[in-house]
């Protein structure tokens, strides 16, 4: 990545800053952003961590993902990082809880009822019932349950979601073999509306408290680490990663991003498939003050 950006069309961009920089933490979305088409970390992502590291700046995951996947996939190199998960309703580092984030009984009911009514009405939808230390399932044909199984390392499948516990419940995601855009969200919206319908993907809505969000939780862990905006650069590529540009000054979207993030980033960074992340760290990093 050179420090001249090629702008999307209709959008003005800065060049990218000149030394020195004041960078202190750096926060990437996961899918579509730091893993590659295949859904795969980038070849020299736990040398980008150490390297981060070593210039006293820290690496955060920002992911509608579950705590135990995030850790999974990306390893030993996360290790003393802080971790944004579930889009924003979840945020640690190491054992300690930062910030948490839950929706109540009721909400939770209505929302797995939607969805299940959904079903009925002709959607191929499914819920998740995302909860602080798992995840539960009762819709159990195996395409929905691989699908599933990418985000969710803590799995259980039950007989039926109602039955576990619902009063540590993160949010209620729900997958739709359709897009959910111009489908499944908006009846969701409507059905549930104690809750915020967050579409985090192509095919996925997430049905999470009304505060909750990547960018409040990226404000809470600033104010515990007395990191500021213009010390933080994000990274994203959808619209549940879109606050989160509120919260930092180098904002970056991804060149394959949804034009809604295209239009509030500052700069645009190269695809995800061409290691877009880890190439406009590598900059920042020279550049660092």
């Amino acid at each position: 990545m050179t420090s001249s950006v090629p702008p999307a069309p209709g959008i003005s961009r800065p060049l990218l800053p000149s030394a020195p920089i004041d960078l202190r933490l750096v926060v990437s979305d996961m899918d579509g952003t730091l893993l590659d088409g295949n859904g795969l970390l980038p070849a020299g992502f736990a040398d980008a961590v150490a390297r981060m590291q070593a210039h006293g700046v820290l690496f955060a995951p920002a992911s509608g993902r579950q705590l135990a996947n995030l850790r999974a996939v990306l390893g030993e190199a996360v290790s003393r990082s802080p971790i944004i998960a579930e889009n924003g309703t979840l945020v640690v580092q190491g054992d300690q809880v930062i910030h948490c984030e839950t929706i109540s009984v009721d909400d939770t009911i209505a929302a797995v009822d939607t969805t299940r009514d959904l079903r009925i009405d002709g959607y191929d939808v499914g819920a998740v019932l995302a909860g602080v230390d798992c995840a539960y399932i009762d819709r159990q044909d195996p395409p929905f349950v691989e699908e599933v199984s990418r985000y969710y390392h803590e799995l259980e499948v039950v007989d039926d979601l109602l039955a576990v516990p619902l009063d540590r419940t993160l949010k209620v995601a729900v997958y739709d073999f359709g897009d959910v855009e111009d489908g499944s969200s908006q009846a969701l919206k409507t059905a549930v509306p104690g809750v915020q319908a967050v579409v985090s993907g192509e095919h996925w809505t997430d049905l999470m408290p009304r505060a909750a969000s990547k960018g409040r939780a990226l404000a809470a862990l600033q104010e515990r680490t007395g990191i500021t905006p213009a010390q933080t650069a994000v990274f994203g590529d959808y619209l549940n990663d879109l606050d989160m540009y509120d919260h930092a000054a180098l904002s970056f979207a991804m060149a394959n991003a949804h034009p809604g993030i295209q239009a509030v980033a500052h700069w645009i960074a190269p695809a995800n498939t061409d290691n877009g992340v880890l190439r406009t760290i590598d900059v920042l990093l020279d550049r660092l003050g």
